[in-house]
């Protein structure tokens, strides 16, 4: 009898228990919802006050835009810019580059042809529409680690757009006259304040490919990333010396799309950005040694949804954001350590400096902006 009392009791207790923990979920349930709902329409109030500046002039223009053909991950910004050049021009064709693109523009006359990237794209076919009078343009997309590619491209074009500072300079000096910069950006159709999965959610997520240069930095931070909620997602990470240490919490070799990308950023409390170095080995043709000092795309993705940004030191970084205001940067390992714990025990902090990002990146660092500044070069007054 007494050992029959003793088991109910054991299982009231632990009926009881599971309805404690059932009470506390719903209550930490409610109050994360709560929580993100609030954040979410502070962030939509916002959007509502950046509207008017993604209001563009329509140029009467024809414009052949070449697409780089390349498909994922490179469709996404094709699509981007594709998007932002037919709210901007009256009359827009869309090829790209595996197709017969200077017989399409002997027969469409077009004002300019714009191509994108280019790596892939025969210069024969730009000489000759050159040839034949039409005006070209190319925006290079990779700089610098393609230059020992792009130097033999760049001389066959009128107007020649890069991402990276240093290499106008690079490019004038290879006898090319009407040279630009003009970095990417950041596509508000995806990259904007999100509802993530709580599945999504971490405090620390990094999003990108583990170069050695990477690989280096995060060997100094792993075991301190180890401890805390994070997610890291892309290829090579089992390259990491503490792989085993980190494993639970890399989703290894896998590329997001655009949307999944976000909702990654949006879930988390602090996205990391480490630049890929312009002498890393891994997949780099910059023989040159050409230096890199403009911020990546994913400075203005991260920013656009409304995340912390924590990012290494680019010294162009300052003409996009201003640190400690808007965007966070880090220059070594402990540096980032100590960071990442103030922010994380500062939330409202961190939310502001988080909500600055996002409407500057709104107001300055779409692609309708820097669709409106090549246009503005590329047809003045």
């Amino acid at each position: 009898m007494a050992t029959k009392r003793r088991r109910r009791r054991i299982r009231k207790g632990k009926v009881a228990r599971s309805l404690r923990g059932e009470a506390r979920g719903r209550v930490d349930g409610f109050r994360l919802g709560w929580q993100h709902g609030h954040w979410y329409g502070q962030c939509e109030s916002v959007l509502q006050n950046t509207a008017q500046t993604q209001t563009f002039a329509v140029r009467q223009a024809h414009v052949l835009f070449v697409a780089t053909g390349k498909g994922f991950p490179y469709s996404p910004l094709d699509e981007a810019i594709a998007n932002a050049l037919r709210a901007q021009v009256t009359q827009l064709t869309i090829t790209d580059t595996l197709q017969p693109v200077a017989e399409i523009a002997m027969r469409i006359r077009p004002d300019i042809v714009i191509v994108l990237d280019g790596l892939q794209f025969n210069v024969a076919q730009a000489d000759a529409m050159r040839a034949a009078g039409i005006r070209t343009a190319i925006w290079f997309t990779d700089d610098p680690y393609y230059t020992d590619i792009t130097s033999g491209i760049a001389p066959h074009y009128d107007e020649i757009f890069t991402l990276e500072l240093v290499c106008v300079d690079y490019y004038r000096r290879l006898g090319c006259p009407n040279v630009y910069y003009l970095p990417l950006g950041a596509d508000p159709a995806s990259f904007r304040p999100r509802n993530p999965l709580r599945s999504q959610r971490h405090d620390i997520c990094f999003i990108g490919s583990a170069y050695w240069r990477r690989v280096e930095f995060f060997n100094e931070v792993t075991k301190f990333l180890a401890t805390k909620d994070t997610h890291i997602s892309g290829i090579w990470w089992e390259r990491l010396k503490d792989f085993q240490l980190m494993k639970s919490k890399i989703e290894l070799g896998r590329w997001m799309g655009p949307d999944e990308t976000a909702n990654m950023y949006n879930g988390a409390k602090i996205v990391i950005n480490m630049h890929r170095a312009h002498d890393d080995e891994t997949f780099n043709n910059n023989s040159a040694g050409i230096g890199a000092i403009s911020p990546n795309p994913r400075t203005f993705e991260i920013s656009a949804c409304a995340a912390l940004q924590l990012t290494d030191v680019r010294s162009d970084l300052v003409s996009f954001y201003t640190p400690d205001v808007d965007i966070v940067t880090y220059s070594s390992p402990q540096e980032l350590i100590d960071k990442i714990q103030y922010y994380l025990a500062h939330e409202e902090e961190r939310k502001a400096i988080a909500m600055r990002g996002m409407y500057r990146t709104m107001r300055e660092h779409t692609y309708g902006k820097r669709i409106e500044r090549l246009l503005a070069i590329l047809f003045p007054g």
